[in-house]
């Protein structure tokens, strides 16, 4: 009859086996004998890993070496060939005088816990690498707006941002956007949809689609809210020119609209004041039909400009001419807002290829923002813009300079985006973007660089020759008309 602890032995739900100091199988349980087969007389990495040689590391030599359990993690093979992962704990036995004769190591099959946690590990994979490299930009954002995770996308564009807030990543901002899609999820639990415009590292804004939705944790509380953001930029910039020039329209109508009652209303003051000969009463009514001529005008040829599609006529254009052109323009404006109006030439300014009229209606807008930025501003007591052109052998290098309101990095970054403006009811959004495109189909660019309350400058710099290889890939619009 077998001994309680015999049965207890052949009972146990795992394989257990007694070895010596040499690492032979002295007693195994009936499990052990019916995987993996006779272990009389044989070492147990020979029954159990088919091994010529020892184990190492070995628990059962290191339970023998200090008496103290071991444990590992092993792949053993089973007589049928399979493979078997087992968790192994050893522990001593000893005889009447303490001394340890034995270790008994038992090893509890776990391959099917192992199969599941490899299954769920690549389960987690396979999820990571959709989010990992979905062609869009992915943020996790607990309710702080604080980005806890971002997909490969998301981190090349805005860079490795965990802990920022999503606003100061994406739009340079120091608070909440108005409108957030993220917070209205985090309210109510539904997804919600808007359209952005945002920043990457690198300084190109991008027009993005967004949606956002909510996780959920395991009591279906939401702890978390996941935006996705696709770039628009491309469907933006090929947008026809006929409903770009449509919407131009709608919005500057209320514009036209205001400039013509101003218009009238200087008529009206020239009239009476020649019917009652009041000669001051004159002189205001016409510096108000000027005013509203020259808004009109000006908004007319941008109309023209953006409007329009050919090619640049390149001709050679001396600096000098194309100052004193300019001069012309804005000069008045300058003198009735106070404003003192600097043309700094450089020698070296020299004379350029480009398109004369395009480039003229480049530097005029520059000129104009930057006026109306030192009349806008209240809080000094004298406003200067100085203009300056200078460059060397390559190019031509065009400074426009103010000590005005200044911009905020959001502005800075839509500063050339169409249809933005700063000024309110008072701009059209296209001066800028204009001026922007202008340099662009020159095969240049207009860097900015402002501080709020302090001013700004406006770089622009182009090539001075012509090249057919750098620009015939542009999108031609330098086709501005003189009216």
């Amino acid at each position: 009859m077998d001994l309680p602890y015999e049965q207890y032995f052949e009972a146990m739900p795992c394989y257990l086996t007694v070895q010596n100091r040499d690492f032979k199988i002295v007693k195994a349980n009936q499990r052990f004998s019916s995987d993996f087969g006779d272990y009389e007389g044989r070492y147990c990495y020979q029954v159990y890993k088919h091994r010529s040689e020892k184990c190492e590391p070995c628990p059962v030599e290191r339970t023998f070496q200090d008496g103290n359990r071991h444990g590992s993690e092993e792949i053993v093979k089973a007589l049928d060939g399979r493979e078997v992962t087992v968790i192994v704990q050893t522990t001593p036995i000893r005889n009447e005088a303490g001394e340890i004769t034995s270790v008994m190591e038992m090893s509890t099959d776990v391959t099917e816990t192992k199969l599941l946690q490899k299954q769920v590990h690549d389960s987690r994979e396979r999820y990571r690498s959709l989010f990992e490299e979905v062609p869009c930009y992915i943020s996790i954002q607990d309710r702080n707006l604080r980005i806890i995770e971002a997909n490969r996308r998301f981190r090349e564009a805005f860079g490795e941002c965990y802990g920022c807030k999503c606003y100061q990543r994406y739009k340079h901002r120091d608070e909440e956007c108005i409108s957030c899609p993220v917070q209205h999820t985090f309210e109510d639990g539904q997804v919600h949809r808007s359209e952005e415009v945002v920043t990457a590292l690198s300084g190109e804004r991008i027009n993005t689609l967004v949606y956002t939705a909510p996780i959920h944790n395991a009591l279906g509380e939401i702890e978390s809210v996941m935006e996705m953001s696709t770039n628009i930029t491309p469907i933006r910039q090929l947008q026809s020119q006929l409903e770009s020039t449509g919407l131009l329209i709608s919005s500057i109508s209320h514009g036209i609209k205001g400039m013509l009652t101003g218009l009238d209303g200087g008529i009206y003051m020239v009239k009476t004041a020649m019917e009652k000969d009041n000669p001051a009463r004159l002189q205001k009514g016409w510096g108000m039909v000027q005013r509203n001529v020259q808004k009109i005008r000006n908004m007319v040829l941008n109309i023209l400009y953006y409007a329009k599609e050919r090619q640049p006529n390149y001709e050679i254009v001396e600096a000098s001419e194309l100052v004193d052109e300019v001069l012309e323009v804005v000069q008045p404006k300058a003198d009735r807002n106070a404003i003192e109006l600097k043309f700094a030439l450089a020698p070296e300014a020299g004379n350029f290829e480009v398109d004369h009229k395009a480039l003229r209606a480049l530097l005029i807008n520059l000129t104009e923002n930057s006026l109306d930025a030192c009349r806008v501003d209240k809080k000094k007591d004298e406003h200067t813009v100085t203009v300056g052109l200078g460059g060397d052998e390559e190019s031509v290098e065009i400074e426009v300079n103010d000590n005005g309101i200044g911009m905020d990095q959001e502005t800075r970054e839509k500063a050339f985006s169409l249809f933005f403006s700063s000024k309110g009811a008072e701009g059209t959004g296209l001066g800028l973007f204009i001026a922007n495109n202008i340099a662009q189909n020159h095969g240049g660019h207009i860097d900015v660089e402002s501080e709020l309350g302090k001013g700004t400058r406006f770089v622009v710099k182009i090539p001075r020759k012509h090249d057919d290889r750098s620009n015939g890939a542009a999108r031609n619009e330098t086709g501005v008309t003189d009216g």
